[in-house]
């Protein structure tokens, strides 16, 4: 065979090889979807984040509503119509928060304050306070100040408490009303990706969120009672998940 008829055959075999390359598809769908899976996979990882985010905001926000709701109603009733609060009913309120937040062990990544806000004299005091929660610094315990932890153990006017001008954010400010209070709850929560931290469309990850309710039965404001057997008392130098 000569040089040249072996070059029109190896010619002639590229041609036919080439029609039927340009002709044959069966690769194309695999081949798009080798070039789009990884923006696919992209917006659907932040998409997962971010809709696990807001859910995660509405339960944080939803767990501090419902134990300032409870903090504010709880209290054993009196002959004469009024109600003591007792360390025992501040305890069920936090393993109320507790429960509701198990699922997504919010009291192994927050830390949840119950502050009593009372108006004594004209003046606003933090009487006591009340936390259950791992997490503890600047960032987790209380920003509006912080009482100490014989606050309100005694007939008032001892160990009165903290004295502030109210709590919340700037523009935000709750105050008690004339001779009552407010339980005013803090959770400062560490936000758990489900996807990764690299996903999380913020730059933080921590979840603050206030919530307050007045008192609402005929409450003794004098101090938080603990009558025998004694319960635990969940003082903010205890830094516990249960």
């Amino acid at each position: 065979m000569t040089t040249t008829r072996a070059l029109n055959i190896m010619k002639s075999c590229v041609r036919h090889n080439g029609r039927r390359l340009r002709r044959d598809r069966s690769g194309v769908a695999l081949i798009e979807f080798a070039i789009s899976l990884p923006i696919v996979l992209a917006i659907g990882c932040y998409g997962t984040e971010t809709a696990n985010l807001v859910l995660m905001h509405e339960r944080i926000n939803q767990i501090g509503l419902a134990l300032a709701d409870n903090a504010s109603r709880v209290g054993n009733m009196q002959s004469d119509n009024s109600s003591q609060l007792r360390e025992i009913d501040i305890n069920d309120a936090l393993t109320a928060a507790r429960i509701q937040g198990e699922r997504w062990q919010v009291t192994q990544n927050a830390r949840i304050t119950v502050s009593s806000l009372e108006e004594h004299g004209g003046k606003q005091y933090i009487r006591w306070q009340r936390c259950i929660g791992l997490k503890k610094g600047a960032n987790y315990d209380s920003r509006y100040g912080v009482a100490t932890t014989d606050s309100g153990l005694q007939p008032w006017p001892a160990a009165p408490g903290k004295q502030v001008t109210g709590m919340g954010d700037a523009g935000a400010i709750v105050t008690a009303p004339p001779d009552s209070g407010v339980m005013f709850v803090e959770i400062n929560y560490d936000y758990q990706p489900v996807v990764g931290a690299a996903w999380v469309p913020t730059s933080s990850t921590l979840m603050h969120y206030n919530s307050a309710f007045v008192v609402r039965d005929k409450r003794t404001f004098s101090q938080i009672f603990n009558p025998s057997p004694e319960a635990t008392k969940y003082t903010c130098d205890r830094y516990t998940a249960t």
